[in-house]
């Protein structure tokens, strides 16, 4: 049954919805408190508080204090009532955090994933399992995961390409292996993409009509934001400029670079800090005390940088990914000297949003689908009150 727009059912669930919003915008309120900022009534703001607090998406948290009177009750959204588990599928290892509808921060936990069975359902168990037991809360509250993989990924044909750091996972059908193996909704989507969304969110483009935003790391990517949209591409492959082959002039960079991922990835960066045999986590921080290296590195991401420019014509450039981050600010002012006799409106700057960008871009795409599904619940519960009045 769907309630028809007008009818007493609707009015209520259109209530019950702001009054979510508000609580989920403004932290715990009394009813007073709601009344005056939703323009309800306060009778109205009571049923409100009564119907939400009656099908367990709040519940008083303490009592507001500072007003005339008596200490008034206030209420807040339950964290537990529903939530998610953010998931960075990396090289070596599994990184998840625990997501509610407050945005309340949890512990980021990591998972070794060496001499581990490994499948999609083996993977994501996993992680929504250590994710909870960090933050205490129960298994069966999540509903829905956001999973970060190292791959293009073609979400209508639920299938993975351009990988090979997902070990046991297919190329066709992971998503629907997951989703059967744990009843959860799933959310599958590319690295870099993830990354892209948080700079946009709460990093250095939030202002940007249109950025891209270039990853360096183990591998290579690029985000593509266009007005605020992610451009994936018709199968998912966009930005996936790892593989394109360096120009003939890459050679007095490095002569034996096939493509951009031989130019810019780990392996190449850890022979040019001489640190071959360790991992690239353990030597990039070397390149803060090296700065020949930093203008190195700013020669290959300019050569890099020339197709993307040449097609897009981006207003802005973010540099991400660990060698990026490890780099600093010079980096992107080199960048933006490098790039600025062929695009000299360009402006290049380093990424803003820490060292988990893709674990910040999956909360967020969580935070708003576990919101939905709250609202969902609230029209859901006022449809089967209404079939039980008729």
């Amino acid at each position: 049954m769907k309630t028809d727009p007008g009818t007493q059912s609707w009015l209520r669930a259109h209530n019950d919805r702001a009054a979510l919003r508000l609580l989920l915008d403004h932290g715990p309120l009394s009813r007073a408190q709601l009344g005056e900022l939703s323009g309800m009534s306060k009778p109205t703001a009571r049923q409100m508080v009564a119907r939400l607090e009656r099908i367990g998406l709040i519940a008083p948290v303490g009592q507001v204090t500072g007003q005339r009177g008596p200490n008034a009750v206030a209420y807040g959204v339950r964290p537990d009532s529903i939530t998610g588990v953010a998931i960075s599928m990396l090289a070596d290892g599994i990184q998840a955090v625990l997501v509610d509808p407050t945005g309340t921060e949890h512990e980021v936990v990591e998972i070794s994933t060496a001499g581990r069975h490994r499948s999609p359902a083996a993977d994501v168990t996993a992680a929504v399992g250590a994710a909870c037991a960090a933050a205490a809360v129960r298994h069966d509250s999540v509903s829905v995961v956001a999973i970060g993989v190292q791959a293009a990924v073609d979400e209508a044909a639920d299938s993975l390409s351009l990988t090979d750091t997902l070990p046991g996972w297919p190329a066709q059908g992971a998503r629907a292996e997951i989703e059967a193996a744990t009843g959860l909704t799933v959310i599958l989507e590319n690295d870099v993409n993830l990354a892209t969304m948080a700079e946009r969110v709460m990093g250095v483009a939030g202002s940007a009509e249109a950025f891209t935003y270039l990853w360096v790391g183990h591998g290579i990517g690029l985000g593509i934001d266009l007005g605020g949209v992610v451009h994936r591409g018709a199968t998912g492959s966009a930005g996936e400029i790892g593989y394109l082959e360096t120009p003939g002039s890459a050679a007095r960079l490095d002569p034996d670079a096939d493509d951009f991922t031989d130019l810019l990835g780990g392996p190449s960066m850890l022979a040019v800090l001489g640190r071959e045999q360790d991992s690239l986590e353990h030597a990039l921080p070397l390149l803060a005390e090296r700065p020949d290296l930093i203008a190195g590195l700013a020669d290959r991401i300019a050569l890099a940088l020339q197709p993307t420019c040449a097609v897009l014509d981006p207003g802005l450039v973010v540099l991400g990914g660990p060698t990026c981050v490890a780099a600093g600010a010079s980096l992107a002012s080199q960048v933006a000297e490098r790039m600025a006799a062929t695009y000299p409106g360009l402006r290049v700057e380093l990424s803003g949003v820490g060292d988990q960008p893709v674990l910040l871009g999956a909360r967020g795409l969580l935070i708003t689908t576990l919101r939905e599904q709250l609202e969902a619940r609230i029209s859901q519960s006022i449809e089967m009150e209404t079939e039980g009045e008729s």
